[in-house]
């Protein structure tokens, strides 16, 4: 497939936060770009209102005339969430169209490029918005293709004029393996996604590929605490080549040093909160640093850096109501975001509201939920969100409600927790799951904000 000739983007399950990328990609190069996702959202509004013409049923008769014929000018691209027994999937399958993963997309458009990619379970969305923050704001430029929505740009891809590209590289159905970057980040390696590997040792060795697929002369950055060989490690307070020193919360705002084998810069001010995200900065400045980018930018762009649509974001933040929702749907990026607050706000009562994540994670990580859910003050549970999966008999969010030890928790339906917060009003509220649980922001804001 030669990416130059593509005249025609039809994306199956373009509502993704990859495949929305994509899809904005190719509009801007001036393709016609189509798509099917089973569900509408903003972030599919958004794409509509760009130019983008999308369906939401699951039939071929819908596909508009100009993608019934292969051809080298049409691509179809697929997302590996989207089910087998697709209407619309197996359309372009039975006529003879070569079908694409946006991971193997993402490879060409990157192949040609210098690419700077971020790997890991979880930090990679922030730490790639980071890297391509500093690039733009710098003046070095790049495009970028993210795992969410940027704060600082409100898109989840960025144009440049260069032909440096940063890109979050995706482990999930071992994506990330058709890349060959020139700088690779990773951030964590814990356990996920054993729905597709079955266990941990497995992911693991797919961490140790991507990382040997880096190109010749290529540059290894990765957290003290993986289990790799070779490459420039970083940490928070520890003992690796580079590291973040001297953290401290000054008037609700972060700060750190940087220190590295040639280069330090102190009193570095943080936009965005919490120690994990000192650590993703600390990579960040690394990978700035080998691009030759001076450190007084470095300060500045960290400094304005807005962070990213739901990481650790600031929905409501007032003397009396403090409001943050978070993506985080696995044990150790919940076990950040409430470390977070607390060591942000330790005066203050913490109500969580969770939403489980798939019912295999549920089912795998049921122990280490309860854990750190039970460093809330008060937990309000609402029940899985299944995304792609089958439900698994006898898994359900009861299975973390049950090893919990805390005794202000219960388990509530939407509309519930929307009552129970106009009732209680709590003074620090934390909502946090990957799920629609992102419906809940505007009701509870509104709430927090008129009390």
């Amino acid at each position: 497939m030669e990416l130059q000739n593509i005249k025609r983007v039809y994306l199956i399950g373009i509502g993704g936060i990859g495949m929305s990328g994509l899809a904005r990609y190719f509009a801007h190069l001036g393709c016609i770009v189509c798509g099917y996702d089973r569900t509408s959202t903003d972030l599919t509004r958004e794409l509509h209102n760009e130019g983008i013409r999308i369906i939401y049923d699951d039939r071929e008769d819908w596909i508009p005339m100009s993608f019934q014929t292969p051809d080298a000018c049409t691509l179809v691209i697929y997302t590996p969430a989207i089910p087998r027994f697709s209407e619309i999937f197996n359309y372009f399958r039975d006529r003879g169209f070569t079908l694409y993963k946006r991971s193997q997309v993402l490879g060409m458009i990157s192949k040609s490029k210098f690419t700077i990619a971020v790997a890991g379970t979880h930090g990679k969305t922030t730490t790639s918005c980071m890297i391509a923050h500093i690039l733009k704001y710098s003046g070095t430029d790049c495009s970028a293709f993210l795992g969410g929505i940027s704060s600082n740009y409100n898109t989840n891809v960025l144009f440049g004029k260069n032909d440096i590209v940063v890109v979050e590289a995706d482990e999930y159905d071992r994506s990330f393996l058709t890349l060959y970057p020139d700088i690779a980040v990773i951030t964590s390696m814990d356990a996920d996604h054993l729905d597709i590997y079955g266990n941990h040792s497995q992911l693991t060795e797919s961490f140790r590929q991507f990382a040997s697929q880096i190109k010749a002369n290529g540059t290894l950055i990765f957290h003290e605490d993986l289990p790799l060989m070779s490459g420039i490690t970083y940490s928070a307070n520890g003992p690796a080549d580079v590291k973040a020193q001297y953290i401290r919360v000054e008037d609700g705002d972060f700060y750190f040093d940087f220190k590295n084998s040639d280069t330090v810069i102190n009193n570095i001010k943080l936009g965005i909160a919490g120690v994990h995200n000192i650590e993703n900065a600390t990579a960040a400045i690394e990978v700035a640093l080998k691009l030759s980018i001076h450190p007084d930018l470095i300060k500045g762009a960290l400094e304005s850096f807005k962070g990213v649509k739901r990481r650790f974001e600031y929905i409501v933040k007032s003397k009396e109501h403090i409001y943050i929702d978070d993506y985080a749907h696995h044990p150790e990026e919940l076990r950040a975001a409430i470390t977070s607050v607390k060591r942000l706000y330790p005066h203050k009562k913490l109500t969580t509201i969770f939403q489980p994540h798939l019912f295999t994670r549920t089912r795998d990580f049921a122990d280490g939920f309860a854990e750190v859910l039970d460093m809330s003050d008060e937990l309000l549970m609402l029940d899985i969100y299944p995304a792609r999966e089958l439900p698994i008999e006898g898994v359900s969010a009861d299975m973390i409600l049950d090893r919990m030890k805390m005794l202000n928790k219960r388990k509530c339906g939407k509309q519930e927790v929307v009552e129970l917060v106009r009732i209680e009003k709590p003074e620090l509220l934390l909502t946090v799951g990957a799920g629609d649980i992102d419906q809940l922001v505007q009701p509870l804001k509104n709430i927090l904000e008129n009390v």
